[in-house]
């Protein structure tokens, strides 16, 4: 059993990726447990793996006591002495037990315990060589077909590619090459399962890092991208060397660079837009190939703005069912109000209006706070004099009080 044993472990190890160490410790375990149950749950037992000679022992264990109780778990100290004189109570005693019918159990049960763990081992290694390539690229195989997957062959995995993560109007046929885009890696109790995608926007970075050096040394760094997969994309750029032209970097001589990416996607157009620290820039910039005549944001109302184009211009800024200001809007990450300049000037007029309007609501009511103060104090002027007539006749009847009082005396 050495030989064959030792070369079963040396071919997992080489073959599956399954350490010899993991597969050992699973065979410990499995013969444990059977020996376990077929000589008694509270037995204490050891199963060692000699790794020179490829075999396992087992041991059982028991404690030397005074008084033995369980003679599975406990041996007495005179006996144990007769064992080796140095033995003291509280030690433990290793006994190797060979069961002549316990082979058959041992194995069967092994065997369970060992494919159970190397099912888990795979799994594991699998999910740890995957789990690097999550938010990378992939290159892989269109293996076949269901109602709500393409399963894309990465070697030692089906990777999953959902229908909302398929470019729309793209086939696909078994044993097509395609690059995806690896979005999540998870564990299950089915194994490892891998998500792609054809539509992620980052599929698209990671397009442009494998096709254009600058992009992948960051000499030209992608700000962001806003992407309707299979129709039209946005992608905003710039340079981190003032001699880069980064658009020009992007789409290369006669639009040689762009066109491999644009291929890998079967047509998918692309905007390339200049980055720009200036909002009012950037989303000018974003609304291309559409002119712009001004940008206007307002500090109370932040990641909105509207955007004034020349009347000829309002259906091409907008797009077809509004796809150029709904990715530039994306891509810029603000709330774009477009207005041609007509509308805008009726719209400036209308709020002129509002605001006269509002002035002259402020004004009437000022008018009527004005006469409601003008009264009160009118009638404060008024009460005030009659209670100084008031008080001047209480003053004349006081005087003629003591002229009478004086003459009453003087008499």
């Amino acid at each position: 059993m050495s030989k064959e044993m030792l070369s079963a472990l040396t071919t997992l190890e080489e073959e599956k990726g399954i350490k010899k160490e993991v597969v050992v410790e699973a065979i410990e375990q499995a013969m444990t447990a059977a020996y376990k149950k077929q000589y008694g749950q509270s037995q204490s037992v050891e199963v060692i793996f000699d790794d020179k000679k490829g075999d396992f022992q087992i041991y059982t264990v028991r404690e030397v006591v005074d008084e033995v109780f369980d003679s599975r778990l406990e041996i007495s100290l005179d006996d144990a002495l007769k064992i080796n004189p140095h033995y003291e109570i509280g030690d433990k005693i290793r006994f190797e037990e060979k069961p002549k019918d316990f082979a058959r159990t041992a194995a069967g049960a092994a065997k369970q315990v060992i494919m159970q763990k190397m099912r888990e081992e795979e799994r594991t290694i699998i999910y740890n060589e995957y789990s690097r390539y999550e938010n990378e690229i992939m290159t892989g195989t269109v293996e076949r077909f269901d109602n709500r997957f393409i399963f894309v062959n990465l070697g030692k995995i089906e990777a999953q590619l959902s229908k909302r993560d398929q470019i729309p109007g793209e086939k696909y046929e078994a044993h097509d090459r395609i690059n995806v885009y690896v979005y999540k890696v998870e564990m299950t109790s089915k194994g490892t399962q891998v998500f792609v995608s054809r539509s992620h926007p980052e599929l698209l970075k990671r397009l442009f890092e494998k096709e254009i050096p600058e992009v992948y040394d960051g000499t030209v760094e992608i700000m962001g991208i806003a992407r309707e997969a299979g129709d039209r994309a946005k992608v905003v750029v710039r340079s981190n060397k003032e001699n880069v032209d980064a658009i020009g970097t992007i789409v290369g001589v006669g639009g040689s660079r762009i066109q491999s990416v644009v291929k890998e996607l079967h047509g998918e157009n692309m905007d390339i837009i200049e980055w720009d620290e200036d909002p009012a820039v950037l989303i000018a910039n974003s609304l291309k190939p559409a002119s712009v005549e001004q940008v206007i944001l307002n500090p109370e109302t932040p990641r909105q703005a509207i955007v004034v184009v020349p009347d000829d211009q309002l259906s091409l800024a907008i797009g077809k069912r509004g796809q150029n200001v709904r990715l530039a809007a994306h891509v810029t990450n603000h709330k774009l109000d477009i207005k041609s300049s007509s509308d805008y000037e009726k719209y400036l007029a209308e709020q002129a209006d509002q605001v006269i309007e509002e002035v002259e609501e402020v004004e009437e009511l000022v008018g009527d706070v004005q006469g409601d103060e003008l009264a009160v104090v009118e009638e404060t002027i008024v009460t005030d004099s009659d209670e100084i007539e008031e008080f001047k006749a209480e003053e004349v009847e006081a005087e003629e009080a003591i002229e009478d009082f004086d003459e009453e005396v003087l008499d």
